[in-house]
């Protein structure tokens, strides 16, 4: 009885690892919401996650290229939206990235510097915790960036497979956006990627289901303006 509980305990592990979740796919831009992909990098992966640190797609996620992806421009100050095929699920912190791209963000591939805009994390209330399980996030483009083009990355980890029996889950998307209108006075904490999330991280090795009374989600700050 006892190897069969252990079994169906792997098994249950096995099927939620390699089965699909979820995806952002759809950019809204002001009041304005977009095709599905239109400005989104189209991942190969359908919403399978991305569990290696060491991976080139925690970037922007596997097989997702800007070779036909369009880039839109937005003012700096004006809002966006990420939207999912289905609400997000997995317990975990939502983060917003950006990358400004050396020329043209289609053809970026991300491996220069990256700084968070935006954390999404849990409220705790009475020995509880309350996370933001939404299937849309918004925020705006930062006013004090420099213009340019920029890749802008959210990232959704899930950490609902405690660590170490349980390897926590990215689930990414990256929209090419050109920006104008910004001030150029940031002075952001840059990371790379890979590289910004390590095993030893606090917020990546969290069990939600023990003491959990205090979280702090992976990577740099984000920047204020």
């Amino acid at each position: 009885m006892k190897n069969f509980v252990h079994l169906a305990a792997l098994l249950a592990l096995t099927v939620d690892s390699v089965s699909a979740h979820y995806i952002f796919q759809q950019l809204t831009a002001g009041s304005t919401k977009f095709d599905v992909f239109q400005y989104i990098r189209k991942n190969s992966n359908y919403n399978s996650p991305v569990t290696d640190l060491a991976s080139n797609d925690l970037r922007c996620n596997v097989g997702a290229s800007g070779a036909s992806t369009e880039t839109i421009e937005m003012q700096a100050g004006e809002s966006f939206s990420f939207t999912l095929d289905t609400a997000v699920y997995h317990q975990g912190p939502i983060s917003i990235y950006m990358s400004k791209a050396p020329s043209a963000a289609a053809n970026y591939d991300g491996s220069g510097e990256w700084f968070k805009i935006k954390d999404f994390g849990p409220t705790f209330n009475g020995g509880s915790a309350s996370w933001p399980l939404q299937q849309t996030y918004s925020y705006t483009i930062p006013k004090c960036i420099e213009n340019g083009e920029y890749l802008l990355r959210i990232q959704s980890l899930a950490i609902h497979n405690p660590w170490p029996a349980g390897i926590p889950q990215f689930y990414i998307s990256c929209a090419q956006v050109k920006v104008t209108g910004g001030s150029g006075t940031a002075n952001p904490t840059h990371a790379l990627i890979p590289g910004a999330f390590k095993e030893s991280d606090p917020g990546y090795t969290a069990n939600i289901y023990s003491n959990f009374n205090s979280y702090t989600v992976p990577g740099p700050a984000p920047l204020t303006c």
